[in-house]
């Protein structure tokens, strides 16, 4: 009988610091990339684009893409179906203020059913442009157990930067033409 007690007190105990976990994240990461903003901003805009530099695209080549609306700007979806590392969404442009800003709903399935946002903040800074990814959204209880193991700064950040790193070969290559 002390055992049950235990487990009781236990699983309690676990409930209370998954219940206490805040439930809003934001991930961001920033680089500076020395091109002008509207040869960085067609690299997030054009959606068709994003299989170049996105870190995602590279854990998952054989990944199924679906585009849908128009190929940039406000409405241009896709929706992707891959791997374990990659799982299954959907990215929608919400917002898209040429060279500097645009704003994107994702929305998750697997492997864990989420919605998030996330941005590109596009500022001149000389002859470069810093560019800032970051990604915003709340965890359920579920998320919020998860993230007493994995770390969403470490397990998203990383790709930021290598995501952020493609971008700026990209960028800084199209400059020189």
């Amino acid at each position: 009988m002390t055992v049950i007690y235990i487990l009781i007190a236990v699983v309690a105990v676990f409930v209370m610091v998954v219940a206490l976990q805040p439930a809003d994240f934001s991930v961001s990461r920033s680089t500076s990339i020395a091109a002008p903003p509207e040869v960085v901003f067609v690299q997030v805009n054009d959606l068709h684009k994003w299989q170049t530099w996105s870190p995602w695209a590279k854990l998952d080549p054989n990944a199924k893409i679906v585009y849908e609306g128009p190929v940039a700007g406000v409405g241009a979806a896709f929706a992707w179906s891959g791997n374990l590392q990659v799982g299954e969404g959907r990215m929608t442009v919400t917002e898209s203020h040429p060279n500097e800003l645009m704003l994107f709903k994702l929305d998750f399935v697997k492997p864990m059913k989420a919605t998030n946002i996330t941005e590109f903040a596009f500022k001149p800074d000389g002859r470069q442009t810093v560019v800032k990814w970051m990604m915003s959204g709340k965890r359920n209880f579920i998320g919020k157990a998860v993230g007493l193991v994995i770390s969403c700064e470490k397990m998203i950040g990383g790709n930021f930067e290598k995501g952020l790193a493609d971008m700026k070969s990209l960028a800084e290559a199209a400059a020189r033409q």
